[in-house]
């Protein structure tokens, strides 16, 4: 096993959730590697933007015996992910908190920065809970002038749509307009300057993701001109843009893990579906098999020609329909398109995953055949025998960028020491840390995401006088509900998995939404 404890990464997240703040820490747990992240009492809470004086003397501190730096622009220059969406700060302000990249390369010339920062969302549905208070009467109609706007500059509008953008302009205030595009032209600006550092060297590697985008709209156009400057600029080989958020903190660590192991993972792809490669998902703007590419090319992966040339077989659980006709976790089978159906077969795809097994090799199941969890057909499918067992990495949570990032970043990691020249045995505790996070994936995006979450919207939450957004006083009531329905969960589908079944000692809303979810695992 290669030396490495003398390296030392600092992550600042991109905010305090646990998709943000646990899934890194865990999967850097898994190997050599120091990860120093900042107390979450420095990062501020959902619309609360964590303090920069206090980001800043943070990272002054840990630069200085670093040698790479993991960071969210969005945390560091707004305070989070959604304060990037609510702020007034002025370009100047932004461009003097970005500033402080480049000291801390003057602190430490040695220092490496792998840095990222979205292309701020535009959702299609009025809310105000992760937006400014308008996005609740006018979300909708600023996705959809966002949109017209973008096609009309491309492709011309037929009648029938430039009528709309007529009256999508009267409808909405222009003070509300305003706010939104203003914040949407200041982030945009420390994009270009991101790249600007990137050219400059002060950033060694950028990402910029795509948060819930679409084919026409703000963040395609935003997307496109940025495209524009990488390619003046002769970046393309240190800047990517693709869709992604909020898994983005694992797929910079994998990263960073290959580079420091000198690892060249190649990973071949298995789709259940015969059009799943092909299928733009739901919040994304491209097919299913670019975003793969993309995952994987910033995880420092390549995508194998054949199953016996690589280190790990990603298996993917494809929607057979994307866009709007993809089906969400919280749906019926029978409520799903026909497509469901007729155009992905999993019971050959349960066959391949067996086949792999036998085989001895590594498999990773990126499930994203349903959106916001797992999908509960398959996931029954496997429990029925002992095909969870042959598992050795998993996901299947919010957009399937989340998804490929998370369970990418796993088999990267684990892969790397499953290797027997990379010392892992059955006792290690790289194993055992592994099969952890496989399975706190299990619980938390099927379990909770798929199966829980929908029943207690549907049947707990009426009865208790509350929503989904707004847990009121009523939180620590259904944190046991959620704790009580986690464990049944296990019971029914996880009962044969090695290691014995999992157990929730406690459940957690970080938010105060059932949205997302935190839990303690019993012995842990």
């Amino acid at each position: 096993m290669n030396g490495t404890f003398g390296e030392k990464i600092i992550y600042l997240p991109l905010d305090e959730r646990p998709c943000n703040y646990n899934y890194p820490v865990q999967l850097a747990s898994m190997t050599d590697l120091a990860l120093t992240i900042p107390p979450r009492s420095l990062l501020g809470v959902k619309k609360q933007p964590a303090e920069f004086g206090k980001l800043k003397q943070w990272l002054e501190k840990e630069a200085s015996d670093a040698t790479r730096l993991i960071v969210s622009l969005d945390m560091l220059v707004y305070g989070g992910i959604v304060p990037s969406r609510l702020h007034h700060l002025t370009d100047k302000e932004c461009a003097g908190r970005l500033e402080l990249l480049k000291h801390l390369k003057a602190i430490n010339p040695a220092l490496k920065i792998y840095a990222n920062n979205l292309i701020m969302r535009v959702p299609s549905y009025d809310s105000d809970d992760e937006e400014p208070v308008y996005y609740a009467q006018y979300g909708r109609k600023l996705y959809e002038y966002g949109w017209m706007l973008d096609k009309g500059e491309r492709e011309n509008l037929v009648e029938s749509e430039v009528q709309a953008l007529t009256e999508l302009t009267m409808k909405i205030p222009s003070e509300v307009l305003g706010d939104f595009t203003g914040r949407r032209a200041t982030n945009a600006y420390v994009n270009r300057l991101a790249i600007r550092y990137a050219e400059e060297g002060i950033i060694d590697k950028l990402i910029i993701p795509l948060d819930d985008n679409a084919k026409y709209g703000f963040s395609a156009k935003e997307q496109r001109e940025l495209l524009i400057l990488v390619d003046t600029s002769n970046l393309t080989d240190r800047v990517m843009i693709y869709p992604g958020a909020d898994e983005i903190g694992c797929t910079l660590l994998a990263g960073v893990f290959c580079e420091i192991k000198n690892y060249f993972p190649s990973a071949y792809v298995r789709y259940s579906s015969t059009q799943g490669p092909f299928i733009i998902p739901k919040y994304e703007d491209r097919s299913l098999n670019e975003s793969i590419k993309s995952h994987m090319t910033a995880a420092g992966v390549f995508m194998a020609d054949s199953s016996s040339d690589s280190d790990f077989v990603l298996m993917v659980n494809a929607p057979p329909v994307g866009q709007s006709e993809a089906a969400e976790s919280s749906q019926t089978y029978r409520e799903r398109s026909r497509a469901y159906y007729s155009e992905s077969h999993l019971n050959e795809f349960r066959q391949a995953l067996r086949t792999y097994s036998k085989k001895g090799m590594f498999i990773a199941l990126a499930d994203v055949a349903v959106c916001n969890g797992a999908d509960h057909v398959l996931m029954k499918l496997l429990s029925k025998g002992s095909d969870l067992n042959l598992l050795d990495a998993y996901a299947a949570w919010n957009t399937s960028g989340n998804t490929l990032g998370t369970v990418i970043a796993h088999a990267v990691i684990a892969s790397y020491y499953s290797s027997k020249e990379n010392g892992l045995d059955a006792a290690s505790v790289w194993k055992e840390r592994s099969d952890s996070f496989m399975r706190r994936r299990l619980v938390e995006d099927w379990g909770y995401q798929t199966v829980v979450r929908s029943e207690v919207i549907s049947d707990v939450l009426p009865e208790l006088g509350i929503t989904p957004m707004d847990l009121g006083s009523r939180e620590d009531e259904l944190r046991d509900v959620i704790k009580d329905g986690l464990n049944e969960f296990c019971g029914t589908y996880l009962k044969g998995m090695d290691g014995g079944q999992p157990r929730i000692a406690d459940a957690y809303f970080p938010w105060h939404r059932t949205f997302e979810v935190d839990f303690k695992l019993a012995g842990q």
